[in-house]
């Protein structure tokens, strides 16, 4: 179990986050409100758009869903649509162990560790306060992390604290 300072890279702006199911999009679609809204992931990773349906959605970023839409659109439907998108609602991160209040917790851009340990009501007397285990969305396993206000939390992260040993 390594305790270093593990930096693991996350998304560097919301352009290049990518999607997940529980984000939620609004699209919008220049001069046709009927086909512009607030759109889920669902569970099977699509969003399901008015006229064309169903366009994949997990793993892509908005900045792919709409230039996506926009092709789609411009197949018999619209002449030349404008098409944009950005997330509105970011997918959940869940923290467990060590904490007064577990659970899971809307995500905010820029949470640090210590941020989500907060919004989880603090650490509980027995807490290991030197390292966290996380699990990236999308991993297997948990990555022991040396606990700094550096360390960065991302949507779907299940972070876990430990007990500390005496």
């Amino acid at each position: 179990m390594s305790t270093g300072d593990r930096y693991v890279a996350g998304p560097a702006s919301a352009a290049e986050y990518k999607l997940g199911v529980g984000d939620r999009i609004r699209m919008v679609v220049y001069n046709e409100a009927a086909l512009s809204g607030e759109f889920s992931v669902g569970a099977n990773g699509s969003v399901a758009l008015p006229l064309i349906g169903e366009v994949p959605a997990a793993g892509r970023t908005v900045t792919e869903i709409a230039a996506d839409a926009r092709a789609r659109f411009a197949e018999g439907y619209l002449r030349e649509p404008k098409v944009s998108a950005e997330v509105i609602v970011f997918r959940p991160f869940f923290i467990l162990g060590e904490v007064a209040a577990p659970g899971n917790y809307p995500y905010a851009v820029g949470l640090t560790a210590l941020n989500a340990i907060a919004t989880a009501k603090g650490f509980t007397p027995r807490a290991n306060r030197d390292v966290v285990q996380i699990r990236r969305q999308g991993e297997t396993t948990e990555t022991t992390y040396r606990l700094t206000p550096e360390l960065m939390v991302y949507p779907g992260d299940t972070i876990r604290i430990g007990e500390r040993f005496f």
